[in-house]
């Protein structure tokens, strides 16, 4: 009885932590994340063009837009995530108890 309550035990602790996994390496928070990292820096390329810059571009700031785009984008991602967080998987079904043998069993 000890033997199967403990496997029980560390069947239940694995679960967990696949499911802590599966959070974790969730693609939202990846994609969420790149995004809002590369959306900080290129908002701040466009925060500190300078007006030769500019010029080329015909006076518009296409890093500075992109930038707070990118941000905004990652910044859903992640609100989808924490919205939305991943289901833990589904347990595995349980195989049936195959019948006893023996001279009790059958009732006979």
């Amino acid at each position: 009885m000890s033997d199967e309550y403990e496997y029980q035990h560390q069947v239940e602790e694995l679960e967990g932590k696949s499911a802590s996994a599966a959070r974790l390496f969730d693609v939202r928070r990846i994609i969420g994340g790149l995004f809002v990292i590369y959306g900080i820096m290129v908002t701040l390329a466009g925060i500190t063009v300078s007006d030769a810059d500019l010029k080329k571009a015909e006076n518009i700031n296409i890093n500075l837009w992109t930038g707070v785009c990118m941000l905004v984008l990652g910044l859903l991602f992640l609100l989808w995530l924490r919205l939305r967080p991943a289901a833990p998987p589904h347990p595995a079904p349980t195989p049936p108890t195959p019948p006893e043998e023996g001279p009790n069993a059958g009732g006979s």
